[in-house]
């Protein structure tokens, strides 16, 4: 006998990349972290939490972080909704618009898988539209899918692409429901979609600290929209599902653009080093344009199955991540580190691809 619903009973979970145990000594290149600490002002913040905040509830619209985006990003403070990280704001938009056929989910792939755990747990119907070899964007057929949802990762991952400001606008004008633009790696990219939160009422774009502000532990995220969609929105939000430290502490990171940027200035030179190097060991990399890679081992290399040489990789103390599914089980997404940490993986990646 099964005590949950028959879609979630014939789904299959999301396996997060794996996360040791703290103070393990292990080189992680699995989760696109960043490999810098937040802000300083951000650990100040966190020095000066008193009870009271702690006692109290928090803000359910936390509006000093919307104020602090909104004087960042130029956008009014009541467009944004905030989440318990951007997944958050996923969950919620499927929640509130996604069903059976008539309003199904859809978007390109390969890209961030759980588009497809949040479909299932609806249940909604979901439409997958293959990007070609090239990742040209199938604009065509995701037009035709007449999605009540279409999410496009821009900067997508796994591939580290980035989807062109023209085809998302033909997007949002021809699209039959909302255009959801998930910039989660924006902060690594040249330019943004949040322009078209202007100009259309069925686009909203998406974006965490996770990544460009080294927050991926206090899971916070937003969106922008139009006021009008986010009132819908906000009928399916918790009351209350953003704490009030995370909201103290995302505010302080917003506020200091200046550090942000110059962690972001090292990440893309290390992006490009670790590109350049990993193609001279016989890897095929795809240019990228978030903080990863995304890289098919050479046929020469010790263990030259990807999963085989992820394996490898792991009992040597470092991890990557490996995803065991159609057209991308050849390949390792590495996500940038240190200067060290780089140096580590590809010293180990010589040992493989050139071994003595």
């Amino acid at each position: 006998m099964s005590y949950v619903r028959p879609n979630i009973a014939a789904m299959a979970a999301y396996v997060p990349g794996e996360q040791p145990r703290p103070g393990t000594s292990i080189i992680k290149l699995n989760s696109n972290e960043n490999p810098y600490s937040p802000s300083p002002q951000v650990v100040e913040v966190l020095r000066q939490v008193g009870a009271e905040q702690l006692r109290r509830y928090p803000d359910p619209f936390a509006r000093s972080f919307c104020e602090a985006i909104a004087d960042v990003l130029g956008v009014p403070a009541d467009w944004i909704i905030v989440g318990n990280g951007s997944d958050d704001l996923l969950n919620l938009l499927v929640r509130a618009c996604a069903d059976d056929e008539t309003r199904p989910i859809v978007y390109p792939t390969p890209t961030y898988v759980l588009y497809r755990t949040l479909a299932a747990l609806q249940p909604a119907t979901v439409v997958e539209v293959p990007y070609p070899d090239d990742f040209e964007f199938p604009l065509k057929d995701l037009v035709a899918a007449q999605g009540a949802i279409t999410f496009i990762a821009s900067p997508n991952s796994p591939s580290g692409h980035v989807v062109a400001l023209p085809d998302l606008r033909t997007l949002a004008q021809q699209a039959s429901g909302l255009v959801v633009v998930d910039e989660a790696y924006v902060d690594f990219a040249e330019g943004s979609a949040l322009s078209l939160v202007q100009e259309f009422d069925n686009v909203v774009v998406l974006r965490t600290l996770s990544k460009g502000y080294g927050l991926a532990g206090l899971r916070l995220g937003f969106g922008i929209a139009k006021p009008a969609l986010l009132a819908e929105l906000f009928k399916v939000k918790d009351s209350y599902n953003v704490d009030a430290i995370a909201i103290a502490l995302g505010t302080a990171a917003i506020r200091d653009q200046a550090y942000k940027n110059v962690c972001i200035a090292k990440i893309k030179a290390s992006r490009a080093a670790l590109t350049k190097e990993l193609r001279q060991l016989g890897f095929t990399v795809l240019d990228s344009h978030g903080n990863f890679v995304l890289a098919t081992p050479p046929e020469f290399c010790e263990g030259a199955n990807a999963e085989q040489l992820y394996l490898i990789l792991k009992e040597q103390g470092i991890l990557v991540r490996y995803f065991k599914q159609p057209r991308l089980d050849d390949k390792l997404r590495i996500s940038v580190g240190t200067e060290a940490q780089n140096h580590a993986l590809l010293a180990a990646l010589a040992r493989l691809t050139h071994p003595s």
